[in-house]
């Protein structure tokens, strides 16, 4: 007898117990007292009353999508893969099927099912364990908010999922404001949404085209019947790793539903008698996704999101923004343009050659990024040679260290020539090679004459007007120069351009050797520079981001346009002019267009590590470059598309890309014309650089 009296100890302990979580303390009535228990559970009552009840329905984490300008998806990014969807866009089935096999009583009893206590209070009184089940669909939505805040923080997670007395009434205070406030359908909708299904997928709608193929609204009875069995575990059950455990749980749903009365015995037994018939579609998720050399592109989309003031305040509000989800980003990105891009990049640098090559295309006056790419692939697979590092951007942006732009500055030194009211004819006489003028920084410090510039051809000497200068891309001239317009001039003109750091982020390098490109820059930077001239003078800051509609269907904030006219139209069209020249008959000579006005400018740096072409038409401006990017090595004699290079120069390595890439990108477009303006005419030197 001393067995059974233990027995009936332990039984009013677990009444008392189960009296606090299913809801007499709801009340506020007094539990009856069973000697010292009942002292207890009446501090458990106190307890209950003193918790708060500002329960706040969570913006659940869900998918964003990334669409190009046209409305085509480039991706699907998301911290957790979840699509909320409204009541009427899941199928009865599976929420019948959920109430079934979870809380049949649901729609009948409050936040707490007092039977459904007591039921379970006698097994546990019977075996011995601890309080558990009874839990009302209400208080389980409690609790997966508490999961899902938790996020991917294993210690949180454990947290919201201990089954202590003192988690068990924080959740019954919470599934009573829910009652309070929601109905039972919402509720029930809120669930469906919230809750996780395994194989990452959350929420019914993520769970019905992972397992099916299909929208929730369009499950069927079987598939309904094992989505709802997973919910009470869903790695026990995953249908993809345990075929039969899955299907035994899906019948345990059909028979209870048919238990129910809510389908006929013989819709349970056909259903049963239905293969489970998984059309799993793997979850794959992010920028890896995206097509057509789209995916660094797409991460420079996610970096602007969450470094632009435009998306919060603070980074911890961009970041919350960002993992929420339920984002449409409509982009600026052409999908004509990008194919025509990647397939220029990949077919003239080989994603397994040791050199790579990067090109970003703007839109002039917009400043609106029409295309961006490079010949490895977008990925973490070092065997597939796939970086993530974005060869376009500067390191802040997901980019790396950028490159010297050897020659392509140029044009900057004499738009701040011009600008100063130097004229196109300014002449200057000089050998092949010549000491460095002396030159002075914007503090005033002193750059004596030292060392020697010389120019790439022993043949480019005598006299040179600008213009040709220009097309020959003499050294020597540009050092004058930049010496007669002033080192801060030059850094001014740069900066009005965009060009204020370097891609690292170290301060530009305002020295003599600028004018001969000595910084690292970026492709972005460098076509978005050049774009200021095809527009006559405005330049307009990169922009990736059209608009942003929130998952409430509310436009978003997004960074606006920062255009400034930073120059006279007489001196971009001037420079545009000489740019004309460079491809007319100059160094960038294989890169023009034989179908429209373009404009552009050559680069090679020293020892040919680098090779750039930065050029324009009317419509897009676009700089390319191709580098040795593990520890720069000269291009000479490296292997390139299959061919070995014997000299590597602007015009005839990169300068053929950009004419591909931007050649594909406005085929059938109505060719536009640049701004004419006459120029002194030209010196043609007996000998042209390659």
């Amino acid at each position: 007898m001393a067995g059974s009296g233990g027995r009936k100890v332990r039984s009013g302990v677990m009444l008392v117990g189960a009296s606090v979580v299913a809801g007499a303390v709801v009340a506020g009535v007094a539990l009856p007292a069973v000697g010292a228990v009942g002292l207890g559970a009446v501090s458990a009552v106190d307890d209950f009353d003193s918790l708060p009840d500002d329960f706040k329905e969570p913006a659940l984490s869900q998918v964003s999508t990334v669409y190009d300008a046209q409305g085509g998806v480039i991706a699907t990014v998301f911290d957790r893969d979840r699509t909320v969807v409204p009541a009427e866009a899941m199928s009865p089935y599976v929420r019948t099927a959920l109430v079934d096999i979870e809380d049949n009583r649901f729609f009948e009893h409050g936040a707490v099912d007092l039977k459904g206590v007591l039921r379970a209070l006698d097994k546990n009184a019977t075996s011995g364990g601890t309080v558990q089940g009874a839990s009302t669909l209400t208080q389980q939505y409690v609790k997966n908010v508490f999961v899902d805040a938790a996020g991917d923080d294993p210690q949180k997670v454990q947290e919201a999922q201990r089954q202590t007395l003192g988690r068990k009434l924080q959740e019954l205070k919470y599934a009573i404001k829910v009652e309070e406030t929601l109905t039972k359908d919402q509720i029930l909708t809120n669930y469906l949404n919230i809750t996780f299904f395994g194989e990452k997928a959350y929420g019914v709608e993520s769970a019905a085209m992972r397992y099916f193929g299909v929208h929730a609204k369009d499950l069927t009875l079987p598939q309904a019947a094992m989505l709802a069995g997973l919910v009470q575990s869903p790695s026990g059950y995953d249908p993809v790793v345990n075929k039969t455990a899955a299907k035994e749980r899906r019948d345990t749903v059909l028979r209870k539903m048919a238990e129910y009365g809510h389908i006929t015995q013989e819709q349970a037994q056909q259903a049963i008698a239905t293969p489970l018939g998984l059309n799993v579609h793997p979850s794959q998720q992010g920028c890896i996704t995206a097509q057509r050399g789209e995916g660094f592109f797409c991460d420079y989309v996610r970096k602007v999101v969450l470094t632009d003031p435009a998306f919060g305040r603070t980074a911890a509000e961009r970041q919350a923004l960002w993992q929420r989800g339920g984002l449409r980003i409509r982009t600026t990105l052409d999908p004509k343009a990008q194919a025509a891009l990647d397939a220029s990049v990949t077919r003239h640098v080989y994603a397994a050659d040791r050199p790579a090559t990067a090109m970003s295309i703007v839109q002039p006056g917009t400043g609106k990024i029409l295309a961006m790419g490079q010949s490895r692939p977008y990925g973490v697979s070092a065997e597939q040679h796939q970086t993530q590092i974005n060869l376009n951007v500067t390191k802040a942006m997901g980019g790396g260290l950028g490159f010297p732009t050897g020659s392509t500055f140029k044009p900057i030194v004499a738009a701040a020539a011009l600008e100063k009211g130097i004229q196109p004819s300014q002449s200057y006489t000089s050998g092949y090679s010549m000491p460095w003028p002396a030159m002075k920084d914007c503090a005033g410090g002193k750059f004596p004459s030292a060392g020697q510039v010389h120019n790439d051809s022993q043949n480019l000497t005598g006299a040179f007007a600008m213009p040709a200068a220009m097309a020959q891309s003499v050294n020597t001239y540009f050092a004058n120069l930049e010496a007669d317009t002033g080192l801060c001039e030059v850094s001014r003109m740069a900066a009005k351009l965009g060009i204020t750091e370097q891609a690292g982020g170290e301060k530009l390098q305002v020295v003599p050797s600028m004018t001969l490109g000595s910084n690292d820059l970026t492709p972005l930077g460098m076509a978005s520079a050049y774009a200021a001239f095809a527009a006559h003078g405005t330049y307009c800051a990169p922009t990736a981001v059209a608009s942003v509609t929130g998952p409430d269907g509310k436009e978003l904030a997004v960074p606006q346009a920062a255009c400034s006219e930073v120059m006279s139209a007489t001196t971009a069209d001037t420079v545009t002019a000489m740019l004309k020249g460079v491809v007319q008959d100059g160094t960038g000579s294989q890169a023009g267009l034989t179908d429209r006005d373009s404009a552009g400018k050559t680069g090679t740096t020293n020892e040919s590590r680098q090779v750039w072409f930065v050029g324009y038409t009317p419509e897009m401006a676009a700089a390319t470059v191709v580098s040795d990017t593990e520890d720069p090595k000269p291009l000479d004699g490296q292997r390139i598309a299959g061919h070995v290079v014997e000299q590597a120069f602007g015009g005839t390595l990169a300068g053929p890309i950009w004419r591909d890439a931007v050649g594909g990108a406005l085929a059938g477009v109505p060719a536009g014309r640049l701004a004419d303006v006459r120029l002194p005419d030209p010196r043609q030197p007996d000998a042209r650089q390659p």
